[in-house]
């Protein structure tokens, strides 16, 4: 028997995750969340090396900040060497950091001894959020350009270099939220993943696992594109029950 649908189709053009990421700040500490999100967007490769910011008046509405705020931010950034301003015609701010690929294996348990109980909070709570995602994605009918950008970001990954791999990763999880038609959804999954990303950068990459990992990248998007739910989800569970395993692995 065929899963339902819900009838509602999606129309709006995939943002890239970057409405998961520049969303307004919460208030009472907006230089610092303006940081946070700037680095967020940064890590998780939302904006990549060699890309430029949105334009300054866009981004401070999109974050819901001064400009002086933003600048300030940008500044701050620009010093820690993530981001560097250029002037002239096609001048502006663009992304200088790259990812520096995996840590030993000490660090991991260094970085999961620092987190405490958060971590098991965060990995439980990204379950949630993820799997759910996958649910609502595959229950919706994307546009054709929906289901392109879910191919592109799934290309993406399964090509990308070892030290590049984990902001792919992170880009197509993010692309799933988005498309699951929850902006509450995808910001929330932004945020869990940004939690775990130190964690998760600090896991070396093994070969059969990345194997492994694109193999079950590849179900998951065929799961939505074929508008099944439960085979997305289970998919999904599979994968996120790997990368739980090769953490318990490593922190022994």
């Amino acid at each position: 028997m065929a899963e339902s649908t819900l009838p509602a189709p999606l129309t709006e053009p995939p943002s890239g995750g970057q409405d998961a990421v520049f969303r307004p700040v919460r208030g009472g500490n907006a230089f610092e969340e303006t940081v946070e999100r700037l680095l967020q967007a940064i890590k998780l490769g939302v904006v990549r090396h060699g890309d430029r910011l949105p334009a300054e008046r866009d981004l401070a509405v999109r974050l819901g900040v001064s400009r002086m705020t933003l600048r300030e931010a940008i500044r701050e950034l620009q010093r820690a060497g993530y981001v560097e301003s250029r002037r002239g015609r096609f001048g502006g701010t663009f992304v200088v950091y790259r990812p520096e690929g995996t840590s030993a294996s000490g660090d991991v348990r260094t970085i999961a001894r620092q987190m405490g109980q958060s971590l098991q909070d965060a990995l439980a709570f990204r379950r949630v959020l993820e799997v759910g995602a996958v649910e609502l994605a595959a229950a919706r009918r994307l546009s054709a350009d929906q289901r392109s950008y879910l191919g592109r970001r799934l290309t993406e990954c399964s090509a990308a270099p070892p030290a590049e791999y984990r902001q792919h990763d992170s880009r197509l999880h993010l692309a799933i939220a988005e498309v699951s038609g929850s902006a509450s959804l995808a910001a929330a999954v932004a945020d869990v993943r940004m939690r775990l990303n130190d964690l998760l950068d600090a896991i070396p990459l093994l070969q059969r696992n990345i194997r492994h990992s694109d193999a079950q990248h590849a179900r998951v998007v065929a799961g939505i594109l074929a508008g099944q739910p439960g085979r997305a989800r289970e998919a999904m569970e599979e994968h996120l029950d790997g990368t739980a395993a090769l953490l318990r692995g490593f922190l022994g």
